[in-house]
Parts: C-alpha cells; sequence; structure tokens
C-alpha cells in the first residue's frame, strides 16, 4: 500500500507541477485565458473539434447524442467527441492529458471528490462570474460548486447528484417479521434478525467506506476539519470513532460479504436467482438509478431480458436511512463535477458547450433518467414518484467528502479501503483512527503519507 500512496502523491504534485509550468504568470492558478472568457450565449467563435470526457457508463447514449446534436446544431463547422473514461483509472488519465495542451480534452466529467486536488492545481479553466449565473448561478447544487471552487473562484460546476437509500425485499421482511425502521438503531437491530446463513440480511462489503461512512455523519461526526491554511484529519474525534463503531456492529451482524469487497453490484443480490432461488441480500445501499437493475426479468422492444424497475412494490421497495434519532441519516452524496480544461486551444467552443449541458432542456433530461439535475429547480421533474422523492429528500440532507488539496491523492491510494476493512475485520476502532490520522492529515495538504 506504501507504493500506492506514493503513486498517488506524486501524480498530484506532477500536475500540479505541469499546470504551473504551463499557465500564464498570475496568482490566479487558471489565469490563462480567463479575461476574455465568451458571455453570449452561443458566441460565433472558429469552428474546430472538441472532446468531452465522461465518467463511466452513468450519462445515457439519448444524453449524449443531445449533446453532440445540439452543439453541432449550435456551432456550424464545429464536431463534438465525446469519450468514455473509466472511474478506475480516470485520475491517472486526467493527471497526464490536462497540462498537455495537444492532448487535452476541452471538458470533463470529474467525480464530486476529486474535483478539489484537480480546482487547486490550477487544471481547470476558471467560470466567470458572468458565465455563472448564465449557467444556473446559485439555483447550482451549492455542495458540489464549493467542491469546484478556490477562495471563492469557481473552476468546476456541478453535473448531476445522486443520494443513496435501501433497497429492501418487503417480502423477506414481513416474512421474518421484521418491521421498516425509524432510527439508525432500530436499523442495526433489523438487519441482524434478518441475516442467515445464505442471505446477508444487510448486504455490504468490507472495504465499502463511501456507503460505510453515512454512519460517521449521523453520528455527528466528520472524516477532516480544515484549521487555518490546513487540514486535518478527524477520525479521532469522538462521535467519528461512535459511527464507525456503530459500522463495524452493521457489517459484522448482519452482512456475509468479505472484508475485501467494495463497490460491488449490490442490486444482482437483492433479485431472485435465475432459476428461482431466493435472493442473497434482504437489503442494500446504493444510489437511486440502481433501480434499474432491480426487479423481476422481462423482455424488452428488442427482446432483451431486463429488470423491470421495481414495479412489483410488494417484492421490492424503498427507505431512506434513518437518523440516530429518526428523520433521515445525512448519507454520502455521490455525483460528479464538469469543467473547462486550463489548457483547452477551444475555451469559447468548450463554454458553448457548457451552455447545452446547463440547458433547461439537458437538465430536464437528466432528472427524467434519475440523475439529479445540477439546477435545482428541475429536481421536482424527479419527484413523480417514490424513487425521485427519495432521492430529492436524501440528497438535500447528504454531505460531501472534505474539499481538500489531496483528497484525491488519499482516494486513489485506497487509504479509506484499507481503514474500513481492518474495522471490518474487528480492529480496535479508536487505535486505528488515531494510526490513519497520521496517515491521511499530511495527504489532505499534498504531502506523501
Amino acid at each position: 500500500m506504501k507504493r500506492t500512496r506514493l503513486v498517488a502523491a506524486t501524480a498530484v504534485s506532477a500536475i500540479t507541477m505541469a499546470m504551473a509550468l504551463t499557465a500564464c504568470s498570475s496568482d490566479d492558478p487558471a489565469a490563462e485565458g480567463s479575461d476574455d472568457t465568451t458571455t453570449e450565449e452561443s458566441a460565433e467563435v472558429e469552428p474546430a473539434d472538441i472532446t468531452l470526457w465522461v465518467a463511466g457508463g452513468d450519462t445515457p447514449d439519448e444524453l449524449r447524442d443531445y449533446l453532440v446534436d445540439t452543439f453541432e446544431a449550435e456551432n456550424e463547422g464545429s464536431t463534438l467527441t465525446i469519450e468514455e473514461q473509466d472511474w478506475t483509472d480516470l485520475v491517472p488519465k486526467l493527471t497526464t492529458a490536462l497540462p498537455d495542451a495537444e492532448n487535452t480534452p476541452d471538458v470533463v466529467e470529474i467525480g464530486n471528490t476529486q474535483s478539489p486536488t484537480f480546482t487547486n492545481a490550477g487544471a481547470f479553466r476558471e467560470i466567470s462570474p458572468e458565465l455563472y449565473e448564465e449557467l444556473g448561478g446559485d439555483n447550482l447544487l451549492q455542495s458540489f460548486v464549493e467542491a469546484g471552487s478556490v477562495d471563492g473562484t469557481v473552476y468546476a460546476l456541478p453535473y448531476y447528484f445522486g443520494s443513496r437509500y435501501m433497497f429492501y425485499r418487503p417480502d423477506v421482511w414481513k416474512k421474518a417479521g421484521v418491521e421498516v425502521p425509524e432510527t439508525l438503531p432500530e436499523f442495526t437491530d433489523a438487519v441482524a434478525q434478518l441475516k442467515t446463513d445464505d442471505m446477508s440480511g444487510f448486504a455490504m462489503g468490507g472495504q465499502d467506506w463511501r456507503n460505510g461512512i453515512s454512519w460517521v455523519f449521523a453520528n455527528d461526526g466528520e472524516l477532516a476539519v480544515k484549521e487555518g491554511d490546513e487540514w486535518t484529519s478527524t477520525l479521532s474525534d469522538p462521535n467519528t470513532v461512535a459511527g464507525l463503531e456503530m459500522w463495524q456492529e452493521v457489517y459484522q451482524t448482519s452482512s456475509n460479504l468479505p472484508s475485501t469487497e467494495k463497490d460491488v453490484a449490490y442490486w444482482d443480490f437483492l433479485n431472485d436467482a435465475e432459476k428461482g432461488g431466493a435472493p442473497e441480500a434482504a437489503t442494500i445501499m446504493a444510489p437511486g438509478w440502481a433501480r434499474w437493475s432491480i426487479g423481476d426479468l422481462v423482455e424488452n422492444d428488442e427482446g432483451e431480458k431486463v429488470r423491470d424497475g421495481m414495479v412489483d412494490d410488494s417484492k421490492y421497495d424503498i427507505f431512506a436511512l434513518p437518523g440516530m434519532d429518526g428523520g433521515l441519516a445525512p448519507v454520502f452524496a455521490g455525483g460528479s463535477n464538469m469543467a473547462v480544461s486550463a489548457q483547452s486551444q477551444h475555451p469559447e467552443l468548450a463554454e458553448n458547450l457548457l451552455r447545452v449541458i446547463y440547458s433547461d432542456e439537458y437538465q430536464t433530461m437528466l432528472a427524467e433518467n434519475g440523475l439529479g439535475p445540477a439546477n435545482s429547480e428541475f429536481t421536482s421533474v424527479m419527484e413523480t414518484d417514490k424513487f425521485g422523492e427519495v432521492t430529492v429528500a436524501t440528497a438535500a440532507e447528504s454531505k460531501l467528502t472534505p474539499a481538500a488539496p489531496g483528497w484525491a491523492a488519499v482516494e486513489g491510494a485506497l487509504v479509506y479501503e484499507e481503514l474500513f476493512q481492518k474495522i471490518a475485520d474487528g480492529g480496535d476502532v479508536a487505535a486505528l483512527a488515531a494510526e490513519y490520522d497520521e496517515t491521511i492529515t499530511p495527504m489532505l495538504n499534498g504531502q506523501a503519507g
């Protein structure tokens, strides 16, 4: 693991150095070209070919086609190429590509937790105040805006959000005589009762910190805080320790998944086995768009077997993770930011693409496809069923990871995966918290761990 940490920290240092060498002389880390930011809609500029990197497969083909068709119609003679990058190697690819003016993508999607590292490194072009207002202004999801800002200057905007909640099998719960919990301690008891040798009461891998930190937030804990100009890891805070201990109990009493598992397709465990077998889990935690991977198998118009999206409410249902004393627990917010590369050779066209992305039409399409729109004026589009209602409600209570310059290095080094596995294996939480505070604090501030 030490070698991995060094590689992650070196990657962040590399992009910082590269951007410093290519940027113009300025106190603004992404000032090059920012003085001539175009604010008129679809400004007339020299035609060119630009590239958009999207991360993973969350942006449906229908939305990608709309971006290409609309951009090219509004920018005569220009073309848009969309390239999909895997989440697993997005940070190294961005680290290599963004400083290279000849090969940089013009616009990039980046995870909201990765955004602070690249904004602090000067990798993105400034979003002028005028353009920010044009694209949605304060109606944009502010926690994501903050993750893409440095000292009040905006470099990356929200793309879409997703919140996590519980998908469960009410038929299994009812048969076991277990009620949907109203508090987090009740949840622990309920899913423990549901566990059998062949079925997890609550399926969660031991390394799954992205779901697990919801227990930290629910106990009023924090992963890190900023003190002056420095970030400090706060795993040893009593509230954080309490949350980690509660997560440890939930994992050990309700999940059959190995402690080495992370980011698995939990929805597969909720579905019946194809030959009529029982589900492998009574409950899972996943983003709202997991719905489309859950349900009975049906045949679509192309004759393909697909899941029906939980049409049968008697068999599949959802509820929000409850808080310690009721209400909603603050879950970790998933989602992405969108930014223009500071080295883009076609920044005006890149900004015209942003105008398409933040248009009323595209924001509506995001919401209709179960992706939380960046602009809050369009969240109501999602609230036409219980899935949208729970997504919006839980997102309103959600939290992000620390907006520290080195957070991408922490993620890239799999430090939290390592910590959570040790906790899942029964390690002393307080002792592990103190140990990992020493490792994480320097990484948060851009130093090797």
